[in-house]
């Protein structure tokens, strides 16, 4: 089948009508019995944001892996990473996918996160790939009507992103300083991924950040691609984080431990079959894309400090945080 081999961040393919709002979390039991079995299992709710590389917690959960930890994931989907990491820190939930420049966002606020496990992220040298579009679901789009040809040409444009200083803005603003062009020059624009390729259309904005399957939609509109953003900003390691609020680590040790244990065989499993678990992915959002269709995630085995580093350094580079977060201790030692 025609997937590229090569990981990608699974920026991925929300489920269409499928996020569920925070209220609806509830804080997990301590113990709950399996449906199959007289073992009682540990209960960890967990929050995604419905991502195609979901599917490697999925498939672990169909294989067994995080039974054998003594575990019962209860799954639910998050309108957005913000949503998790506040879930996670109320302890609404047990653990909350982010990606980590929200999560040093909140880290820079005050509030006391940890990261427990990789989720999802780029192979090592994934960044120095001959071409960038190939391992990364991301994009970069000129109107065709904009006379915009490259990077270098969006001095003073308008650029349309989901959010404010979030994820999209900070990749592709590490795109314009390294093409010398000031970030600070551009008009940013908050409009939603459709309304993104409605106004690439019309001309209404100059250029716009996307995400799989939109890019397809601006490559179908005869939008100019100007880059693959976001492995040129996190390079490869762990992108995608799963994390828990510091008291849930305090409170719920063992489990926290045994989650970490699950994911590690879920991972390289998941490394190991990708297209099972790009269907299960798949399955989860409710997508109706063929497997063939998405860029091959990737599925780390640990998160390296300097997977976050990098993103803490660039972050204030780029105006983005007021000052490096003090990392310390927030990545927790696999049990």
């Amino acid at each position: 089948m025609n997937v590229n081999r090569i990981a990608r961040r699974a920026a991925g393919v929300l489920a269409a009508g499928a996020v569920l709002a925070l209220t609806a979390c509830t804080s997990a039991p301590a113990d709950t019995s399996s449906d199959g079995g007289d073992a009682e299992l540990t209960t960890l709710k967990v929050a995604t944001i419905g991502l195609v590389s979901d599917g490697a917690l999925l498939l672990g959960q169909e294989q067994g892996f995080f039974e054998e930890e003594g575990l019962k994931l209860e799954t639910s989907v998050v309108a957005n990473p913000p949503a998790g990491l506040a879930a996670a820190q109320s302890s609404q939930v047990d653990i909350a996918y982010a990606p980590s420049i929200p999560l040093l966002n909140a880290l820079s606020s005050g509030v006391p996160l940890k990261v427990v496990a990789p989720a999802d992220g780029y192979i090592a040298g994934a960044s120095e790939v001959e071409d960038p579009a190939t391992v990364d679901d991301s994009g970069l789009y000129a109107s065709a009507d904009s006379g915009i040809e490259s990077i270098e040409d969006l001095e003073g444009a308008t650029i349309a992103v989901p959010a404010r200083k979030a994820q999209l803005e900070a990749v592709i603003s590490d795109a314009l300083d390294r093409a010398g062009v000031a970030p600070s020059s551009v008009d940013w624009v908050v409009l939603d991924f459709t309304s993104a390729v409605a106004a690439l259309k019309s001309g209404t904005v100059d250029a716009a950040g996307l995400v799989s399957p939109f890019t397809s939609e601006a490559d179908a509109a005869g939008a100019v691609f100007l880059a693959a953003p976001s492995v040129g900003f996190f390079e490869e390691g762990a992108v995608g984080l799963w994390t828990a609020g510091a008291g849930t680590v305090d409170a719920k040790a063992d489990a926290i431990a045994a989650f970490q244990r699950a994911v590690a065989k879920s991972n390289a499993y998941a490394n190991e079959h990708p297209e099972d678990a790009i269907q299960a992915g798949l399955d989860y959002t409710g997508s109706t894309l063929a497997v063939e269709d998405i860029k091959l995630p990737f599925w780390p085995a640990e998160v390296a400090p300097i997977d976050l580093d990098r993103v803490n350094e660039k972050l204030v580079k780029l105006g983005l945080l007021p000052s490096e977060v003090d990392l310390e201790g927030v990545v927790v030692t696999a049990g």
